[in-house]
């Protein structure tokens, strides 16, 4: 995207006026946002808040990652949906939403699920990626991408009433000098078989997955526009059943 791509026109000026005049963000910050290309894996219930909250932001390049076909009993939670999509790929159900949304943003659908094969190509387009999948082992294919191609990925996981975020950059260095920690040093292990039940078996609060994806897209919004402090090094705990907050700070470990 060229200078005159990252100038805001009249409409987007006040379209952003809320966000202009945040001195965290004004109208440089706008613009970075509209520069910004991000990947959001997973149109589900995490991605369908990111998706629809990042481009209202005016994040000019969302990518939209997943191989799956919206069904009714993802309406419940997955929110970028609607029930005159039954049966559309989810790819093109969210685009077309995020399109009424602001048609100011581009919208890129990737129908695939993305693998240790693939990851590293895919992501070499963005600036940013934004882990909304409920796989541990997609996780993990996912940071390593993330790690390789030097971009930060925004993670979060949802089970019941809870959920967990952070932020993982391990490509960059904190303020003592010391490598950002990695996914492994967060979890030395996969869970073992069974040990977190998908969402079908356990069920899921849908409201939970909009807590989570919305403060995974603030991230986002921080991370490109410099303000405020991100997740990186602390991993957020979220009890939705008592409201409570804690964040736990964890570093990387010698290698």
């Amino acid at each position: 995207m060229d200078q005159n791509e990252r100038e805001l026109n009249a409409q987007e000026v006040q379209r952003y006026a809320r966000h202009i005049v945040l001195k965290e963000i004004g109208g440089p910050g706008q613009a970075k946002l509209k520069a910004a290309r991000v990947l959001v894996v997973g149109a589900g219930g995490l991605g369908s808040p990111v998706l629809s909250y990042l481009a209202a932001a005016g994040v000019g390049q969302l990518g939209i990652a997943d191989d799956d076909t919206v069904s009714l009993s993802n309406l419940q939670r997955q929110i970028v949906h609607d029930s005159a999509h039954l049966g559309w790929k989810k790819t093109r159900s969210a685009a077309v939403a995020l399109q009424r949304i602001n048609p100011h943003v581009t919208t890129i659908e990737h129908d695939l699920r993305i693998d240790r094969a693939n990851a590293a190509d895919l992501f070499s387009g963005y600036d940013l990626v934004v882990d909304g999948t409920d796989s541990f082992d997609t996780r993990v294919h996912l940071a390593e991408a993330a790690e390789r191609c030097a971009i930060p990925m925004v993670m979060a996981a949802v089970g019941r009433f809870d959920g967990t975020l952070t932020v993982l950059a391990p490509h960059q260095r904190d303020a003592e000098g010391r490598s950002n920690p990695r996914l492994t040093d967060l979890f030395p292990q996969a869970p073992p078989p069974g040990a977190v039940p998908a969402c079908a078996e356990a069920g899921i609060v849908g409201a939970l997955t909009g807590v989570m994806g919305t403060l995974q897209a603030m991230e986002v919004i921080k991370l490109i526009t410099g303000s405020g402090t991100p997740l990186i090094g602390r991993l957020l705990l979220y009890n939705g059943l008592d409201a409570s907050f804690e964040t736990i700070s964890y570093r990387r470990q010698a290698e």
